[in-house]
């Protein structure tokens, strides 16, 4: 079964078979990070593909949170100050945990543990924030995501 799917206004990959949402207001970082671990992943030898940028399709889906590129932009990224690039991409895939970008000046030295967000009404992901200036971005989720599976 599927629940309607909601617009939001985030940047969805998948490095692996891990779903990442990247969400915040406009100019935190998101899609900087999220390109960022793109590039990454890559030099580790870990797929990493584009779902969706600026827009995303988020529904319920069999009880897995689906993220969905409207067709307009598919494969499209925009990197702030610098354009829009063409990316490698699928139109869909499994979410699995949301980030936040932050600043480090306002944000909590040690945010709660086990945080989660609701992404829309009715649907919640586990949430990992990183700083938007981070120097490797993806290191900082990959040892969060460890962290939180023990």
């Amino acid at each position: 079964m599927s629940d309607k799917a909601a617009n939001i206004h985030g940047t969805a990959i998948v490095v692996g078979k891990t779903g990442l949402l990247f969400i915040g207001p406009s100019g935190s970082g998101k899609s900087s990070l999220a390109f960022a671990c793109l590039a990454a992943a890559k030099p580790l030898g870990l797929s990493a593909t584009l779902v969706a940028d600026d827009q995303v399709f988020i529904r319920r889906r069999d009880g897995a949170v689906i993220a969905e590129c409207p067709p307009s932009i598919a494969g499209l990224l925009e990197i702030r100050y610098t354009g829009i690039v063409r990316l490698p991409h699928v139109f869909e895939a499994e979410m699995h945990f949301a980030i936040r970008p932050v600043d480090p000046v306002h944000a909590e030295r040690l945010p709660p543990e086990d945080e989660q967000i609701d992404v829309t009404e009715s649907i919640h992901l586990p949430l990992i924030r990183l700083c938007a200036a981070s120097a490797n971005p993806l290191a900082v989720i990959m040892a969060k995501i460890a962290t939180s599976l023990d």
